[in-house]
Order: structure tokens, then C-alpha cells, then sequence
């Protein structure tokens, strides 16, 4: 999830759940969240805000993708740098507009990080699997094109429904069980094999990095699920600030990473420092990556994860297109074509089932 970026919704950011908002339950389900959004503000901001998740998401894994494959002269950036800075840039924002909130008081703060120990421990768990999480997309948009990144991370679409199905008691309707199976699909077929010309050794080079990049991907799917159901639980269970929220969870994982970042490239940090590599692309990434993570946390809000990530998925013809013409490292198939057809497909006959009829809801 990767986790939070900031927000062009102010409005949306800035408030708090409220008692009245229906709790999703075995029994309540999909028709719970539909009650609390059923104003037309609320419905407006909602999917203002996917709009904007789509945009970021788009610009994120192009520059992401870019500064990772870009010759420099000099060392290349470190991975775990960049997840750690995106953190901090993240906290800063978050305390600045709860400032805002509060008249540049610090009681917020002090009640909900110092005076809630135990409120504030259980964003260790997201916020380990987040660090986790943003470390696998730097490996595999390392080793993957953006275009066959952008449709194989869509299985986070499955283990997040999968996730909210055990963890939230929500219900899903006939027509999402079976876009999520025309999801599967188009993602196997996206990684499909193909035969290619060239060098076999080279050939043997590519297909192991494509496993690489593949598995950090299947990693990140199945972490981003958890973690972002599990996020969302918390946000709809209390009462406290997301920004407040969001702070909480960058503490937690500012210590992860930067732990992270000493195990893993504690050597090269100490030769050349933890900001080696950085340039105008990289300083963008950050930026992009932390503006995420909190309109994220807005979507959370006013929609659910599930649409969340089929909303993230209308990015992939962006990505293709600007893959092919400009970064130039992506050569489509038809069988790739195919598969991206079945994602969009699921996409929007995920969306068009608003309310599930009671007889054809299907719980796991």
C-alpha cells in the first residue's frame, strides 16, 4: 500500500469517523458501508478520491520504475533510503495538518500517541508489513517492466477481497466472486511465457529476473491485502484522527526501515551515506510515495479496499502506452493485450454491482 500519500480531498482527510457509521459485520456487510456513504458529498468524495489514486498510482510506478533502470555515473539510490525518507516526508505532513486541525496544539498528539499506548501498538503489525511491503514493489519494479508490474499487482485485488471476506465479515455478490476470477486470469496470461530471439544465456538472465520481480510482486500482494484490511478495521473502530492514525503508522514504520535499511545495506550506508544516489527523480519518488500512503488512507475512508484496487488497476493503459513509447521496455503481446482486457473486464464488472441481492451473496 504502499502505503499513504497526500490529498487533494482536504475535506475528505480531515475528518474523523463518526459513532453513528455503521460497523461491518457478518451480518451487515457490503449494505453497512453503502449506509455510510449514502450522502451525495460522501459519494462525490469517494470517488474523487480513486481519481486521484489512480493518477498517483500511475505517475509512482513510472518514475519508481525509471529511477530504478536509469544509468547514472554514480551509485544508484537505496531502496530501503527511499522507504524510509517517504515515511518521514509522510510524518511530517500528518503532524502539520493535525496542527492545522487543532490550532497548533499539541493535545491531539499527546492523547492519541503518548496517552493510548495500546491504540497506538496495534499499527505495529501494518505498519511492519507496509515497510515490508514497500521494499518488494523497489525489487520488483527492478526487474519488471511498468506495464506487466501494473497488471500482476492487481492479485492484491484478490487477497484484499479474500482478507475482507475473513477478517471484516464482508459479503460479496455472484458478479465480484466472478470478476475476481477473470482477474486470475488476466494476470496469468500476462505472465505467460513467450518465446523471444537472442542470446541463450542472456534469455536465461531475463527469465530469472522476470522470476525475481515476479515473486517480489506475489509477496507484496498478499502483505498489501493484510495489511491494508487490517488498517481499515482500525480506521472504522475508533474515533481518532486518520491523520493521527497515519503518524502512528509512520513511527513504527521509521523504525522497521531504518532497522531494515542497517541489516540490509548497512555497509554501503556507512561508506557513502544513507542519501547516496539521490537526484531530482529520485526526491519525486519519495514525494509520490508518501502523497500515496495518505490518499490511501482517504480511500480507506469513503470506499473500501476492494475498490480501491480495481480503481488502481484503470492506471494500467496509462502505464502500457507510456512504457512502449517512452521508457521504451516493454514489448506488448497479444496474449498480454488479452490478459489486460480480462483485468480492465473485472474491473468494471466489479464495479457495477453495487448492492448485492441477499440470495445471490456468497460468504466464505
Amino acid at each position: 500500500m504502499f502505503a499513504m500519500d497526500g490529498s487533494m480531498v482536504s475535506t475528505a482527510l480531515m475528518s474523523r469517523p463518526s459513532a453513528q457509521t455503521p460497523q461491518l459485520s457478518a451480518d451487515s456487510g457490503t449494505e453497512s458501508s453503502t449506509m455510510a456513504l449514502s450522502s451525495p458529498h460522501s459519494f462525490s468524495l469517494k470517488y474523487l478520491s480513486l481519481g486521484v489514486l489512480v493518477l498517483q498510482t500511475t505517475s509512482l510506478v513510472l518514475t519508481m520504475r525509471y529511477s530504478r533502470t536509469l544509468k547514472e555515473d554514480g551509485p544508484r539510490y537505496l531502496a530501503s533510503s527511499a522507504v524510509v525518507s517517504a515515511e518521514l516526508l509522510k510524518i511530517l505532513v500528518c503532524t502539520l495538518l493535525v496542527f492545522k486541525e487543532n490550532n497548533f496544539s499539541v493535545r491531539l498528539l499527546k492523547e492519541g500517541i503518548v496517552n493510548k499506548p495500546v491504540e497506538t501498538m496495534k499499527l505495529a503489525i501494518p505498519a511492519g508489513i507496509y515497510t515490508l511491503q514497500n521494499n518488494l514493489l523497489y525489487v520488483a519494479l527492478s526487474h519488471l517492466d511498468a506495464a506487466t508490474y501494473q497488471v500482476t499487482y492487481q492479485l492484491k485485488i484478490l487477497t484484499t477481497a479474500l482478507f475482507s471476506v475473513s477478517m471484516l465479515g464482508r459479503r460479496l455478490g455472484f458478479y465480484q466472486w466472478l470478476s475476481l476470477l477473470f482477474l486470475m486470469a488476466g494476470v496469468t496470461l500476462v505472465q505467460w511465457p513467450t518465446e523471444s530471439e537472442g542470446d541463450s544465456e542472456q534469455l536465461i538472465l531475463s527469465a530469472g529476473s522476470q522470476f525475481v520481480g515476479l515473486m517480489a510482486v506475489l509477496m507484496a500482494c498478499v502483505s498489501s491485502g493484510f495489511a491494508g484490511v487490517y488498517f481499515e478495521k482500525i480506521l472504522k473502530e475508533t474515533k481518532q484522527s486518520v491523520w493521527v492514525r497515519n503518524i502512528q503508522l509512520g513511527l513504527f514504520s521509521v523504525v522497521f526501515g531504518f532497522v531494515g535499511m542497517i541489516v540490509y545495506d548497512g555497509e554501503t550506508v556507512r561508506e557513502l551515506g544513507m542519501f547516496q544516489g539521490y537526484n531530482t527523480v529520485t526526491c519525486t519518488v519519495v514525494a509520490l510515495q508518501a502523497l500515496g500512503g495518505l490518499v490511501i488512507a482517504v480511500v480507506i475512508k469513503y470506499a473500501d479496499n476492494i475498490l480501491k484496487g480495481f480503481a488502481t488497476s484503470l492506471s494500467i493503459i496509462v502505464s502500457t502506452l507510456i512504457s512502449y513509447f517512452l521508457l521504451e521496455d516493454f514489448n506488448p503481446t497479444g496474449v498480454f493485450f488479452l490478459g489486460a482486457v480480462l483485468v480492465i473486464a473485472a474491473t468494471f464488472l466489479y464495479s457495477n454491482e453495487r448492492k448485492p441481492a441477499i440470495g445471490s451473496a456468497i460468504k466464505v
